[in-house]
């Protein structure tokens, strides 16, 4: 039996939300879905009336939803903000050179700037490279340390004051399992600056990613929906993939994981890692050297598992350019196909 709206009263509703369990039309649900997110980003004071702010943008559902909703926020509150789309190119074929493509249109379609910088830019690899060196067991790591330091490197090239992005939900997850604390602390908050150049902010955060998807399929959003061709026995995938049954029993799932890592505490006698500067590249680090340049290093020199695990003991070593011995070799050249 059709149900009227229980927000206008006027129209029939077309969904029920998973947040509140009310029956809206699309409008009101729209409304609603926009209103928290702007509640969210004026509670938090995330930005300031000038601010340069980059959108990180895959071509996926989640950041285009963020682009979307920050388009329209920021012209309907008059947040003064100066927005640009920030997409990494990783250089994996039949993937990620499709999804630019939506990158792009969404460009046109927003008519926001848009910056995509890549691997062989930076770094002088693409994932291509990458996997055909270290195999598709530990491709990810490598992945996802370049991808974030390429977002703050394009986001320094453009003057970039904060960068948004939209994945919260599966890193906190993925420190739990990792019992990684230090980072479970800092991924729980709205606003992160200690592990990048650049302050990244989340205005996604408490949006239920059910209701992500009801956003972009009512709004007819233009995205990319195709699984990375590396990602199927990646960590994060799993992570998500678990998220995933988890909210299809229980909407709220995703909320309490993120809550519960707000909530932490930490023994006083913990002793947490420091932050500091990578003596080679000047990225954050609590190591001598950053996790990007360990990985490049092993490399460009044929030892691809030198940066995957603990090897700290030899970072002074890379900073001394000192040979390594024929087991440290041998040892870190075996690759897991």
């Amino acid at each position: 039996m059709p149900v009227n709206c229980s927000s206008c009263e006027q129209r029939r509703a077309v969904l029920r939300r998973p947040k509140t369990g009310h029956s809206l039309c699309k409008d009101c649900f729209f409304h609603a879905f926009e209103e928290e997110i702007h509640h969210t980003i004026i509670s938090a004071k995330l930005f300031i009336p000038g601010e340069k702010v980059g959108i990180g943008a895959s071509g996926g559902k989640d950041s285009t939803v963020l682009a979307h909703v920050m388009k329209v926020l920021n012209e309907r509150y008059g947040y003064g903000l100066d927005l640009i789309l920030i997409s990494v190119d990783e250089g994996i074929s039949g993937y990620r050179d499709d999804s630019l493509e939506t990158v792009k249109r969404n460009q046109m379609q927003y008519e926001l700037p848009l910056k995509i910088i890549s691997y062989q830019e930076l770094y002088g690899w693409t994932m291509d490279q990458i996997v055909k060196k270290v195999g598709l067991k530990n491709n990810c790591t490598f992945c996802g340390v370049f991808r974030r330091q390429a977002l703050d490197r394009g986001a320094l090239m453009l003057g970039v004051n904060k960068i948004c992005t939209d994945d919260i939900a599966e890193t906190v997850l993925m420190n739990f399992l990792r019992g990684d604390i230090a980072r479970l602390r800092r991924c729980t908050a709205i606003t992160t600056g200690s592990e990048g150049a650049i302050p990244r902010c989340k205005p996604l955060k408490y949006a239920y990613e059910k209701e992500i998807v009801l956003y972009a399929y009512f709004k007819k959003l233009d995205y990319f929906s195709t699984e990375c061709i590396y990602s199927p026995n990646a960590y994060r995938g799993h992570a998500r993939a678990f998220l995933k049954d988890l909210e299809s029993l229980r909407p709220s799932s995703i909320m309490d994981i993120i809550h519960s890592g707000e909530n932490l505490s930490v023994k006083e006698d913990v002793k947490m890692p420091t932050q500091g500067i990578c003596t080679r590249c000047g990225y954050i680090s609590s190591q001598s050297l950053c996790k990007a340049c360990v990985l490049l290093e092993g490399l460009n020199r044929g030892l691809p598992k030198l940066g995957i695990g603990k090897h700290h003991k030899l970072h002074q070593k890379l900073i001394s350019q000192e040979p390594l011995s024929e087991h440290e070799e041998r040892r870190l050249k075996a690759v897991d196909f």
